[in-house]
């Protein structure tokens, strides 16, 4: 670990980077569940030229509402230096349906990053040509769930070589026999427990474009869960993949697999499916991370306002701790309602830090509780190596003095000077690019990972990286967050 010479500061550069993207939620003031939620975004490198583009979901009209400028999806090209482009037409990419994530693999491991979109009808797979185009094969690789579908990863769960596809559904809402609630005479949105949950969705991929569902025989369809955010890790350190879903309102799931194509739920005996109170919290996002350096995966979960952010700490053993006070997080995180979120280590001093975005779902929260905020402001924990995080977000830019309505965050060194940015969409507002200044004054380094055995992209693998006393270990995931994606190339500080 190396001192500082400055504070790392992350400037707001959306404007200057060519990155206008404004998203549209559709409200119409009937209050529909689904605008409460978009969208996501996803770094990847779709022209293989070295440097990371950015794919950004926009959502759509709503009954009631509608748009001179029909909202759709937008594929930004890096030019490499410091700029982007909208390529949007000329890749085929504009998809203009109410979207609300999107994720990265390449599933047919042909050597480009291909994009997966989760919208409130049917998603879309599109398969990247290799010529800076891609083509919608929806229909014939046979992924195109119509849920509403918010979070989605790719993993290998059968260990093939084959990037498989885990969709989470949120619930089950159909706009026609959309309810009133509200409190008093101020309308809100109503709380998940009124709807179904919908069921999940696994693809297996059978080699040869096309995918196959086995939600069921997997051990994982169910309607108990209202998924939003989804992660994969190995938890348990026995070499395959296993799935942790953040649930609205009931209990969060963790499949642990059994190495036999079928999982186990076993949330609740692991110490996660409920915060350390026994309640079950309403997750939003989540990211899996070794903050402690201890060789194991823990987890984070952002909840509602006046919830914790949760961090789970892995005790080894298949057993979790909630240290989320302890660590220095759980008061500060009561304030405010949490989408994206994920472990970062943005100053490059070896461990594993903090970002959340932040913001309430009710547009009139304030007149119910003056203390609470429709926009607000995003934080930025520092990991003090001790296993406990200092809240630097004040005197980290004057970004994190605004307050916004954040909901997906995508992290990626898009200018290759080797730190962390972020990107975070923001509901019904611009979205943001934050330039990290200063983060590489420590040493990095930066991996992309090439399968020859495994999937193309090394998706699951686990990377363990020494320096003198310093051990740091990290897996490489594709989706996670909030309906988002990271930079699929792994950074170490």
């Amino acid at each position: 670990r190396e001192a500082w010479a400055f504070p790392v500061q992350f400037t707001d550069v959306t404007e200057e980077a060519g990155v206008v993207f404004l998203h549209r939620n559709g409200a119409s003031g009937r209050y529909y569940h689904p605008e409460a939620h978009g969208g996501g975004a996803a770094w990847l490198d779709y022209d293989s030229d070295g440097d990371i583009d950015l794919y950004v979901v926009n959502s759509a009209e709503l009954p009631g509402r509608t748009y001179e400028v029909k909202p759709i999806n937008h594929l930004y090209r890096n030019n490499g230096d410091g700029t982007f482009t909208d390529v949007t037409g000329e890749a085929g990419v504009g998809d203009p349906s109410y979207g609300i994530g999107c994720s990265v693999s390449d599933y047919d491991n042909d050597g480009d990053e291909d994009i997966y979109v989760t919208n409130l009808g049917r998603n879309i797979l599109y398969r990247n040509n290799g010529d800076g185009t891609f083509t919608d094969v929806t229909d014939v690789a046979g992924v195109g769930d119509e849920g509403m579908g918010v979070g989605s990863v790719w993993l290998d769960y059968n260990s093939d070589g084959y990037l498989d596809l885990f969709v989470g559904n949120y619930i089950d809402a159909p706009i026609e026999k959309h309810p009133w609630c509200g409190a008093g005479n101020i309308r809100l949105f109503c709380s998940p427990r009124v709807f179904d949950g919908a069921p999940d969705v696994l693809y297996r991929n059978n080699g040869d474009g096309t995918f196959t569902d086995v939600a069921e025989e997997a051990g994982v369809f169910t309607k108990e869960g209202k998924d939003l955010g989804i992660v994969c890790l190995d938890y348990d350190n026995d070499g395959d993949v296993d799935i942790y879903i953040a649930n609205d309102q009931t209990p969060n799931f963790l499949y642990r697999n059994n190495g036999d194509g079928t999982f186990t739920e076993v949330g609740l005996e692991a110490g996660v499916s409920v915060s350390r109170e026994g309640i079950e919290q309403a997750g939003m996002g989540v990211d899996a991370g070794d903050y402690d350096n201890d060789g194991d995966m823990d987890l984070i979960v952002g909840n509602f306002q006046q919830e914790t952010t949760t961090l789970y700490q892995n005790e080894g053993g298949g057993f979790f701790e909630d240290l989320s006070y302890e660590a220095g997080i759980g008061t500060v995180t009561l304030s405010y309602l949490t989408f994206g979120i994920g472990f970062l280590d943005y100053d490059n001093d070896g461990d594993q830090d903090i970002f959340t975005a932040n913001g309430h779902i009710h547009y009139d929260i304030s007149k119910i509780d003056p203390a609470q905020s429709y926009p607000q402001r995003d934080l930025l924990f520092q990991n003090k190596g001790d296993g406990t995080f200092a809240d630097v977000s004040l005197e980290s830019g004057e970004y994190f003095r605004q307050r916004y309505v954040g909901r997906g965050v995508a992290f990626g060194d898009y200018d290759n000077d080797g730190d962390t940015d972020i990107f975070i969409v923001n509901s019904n507002e611009r979205a943001v690019l934050l330039r990290n200044d200063g983060g590489s004054q420590n040493n990095w380094i930066a991996l992309k990972l090439v399968g020859t055995q495994s999937n193309r992209d090394g998706v699951g693998a686990r990377i363990k990286v020494w320096a003198h006393a310093l051990f740091q270990m990290d897996e490489l995931k594709s989706g996670s967050s909030y309906a988002s994606g990271d930079d699929l190339r792994m950074h170490f500080g």
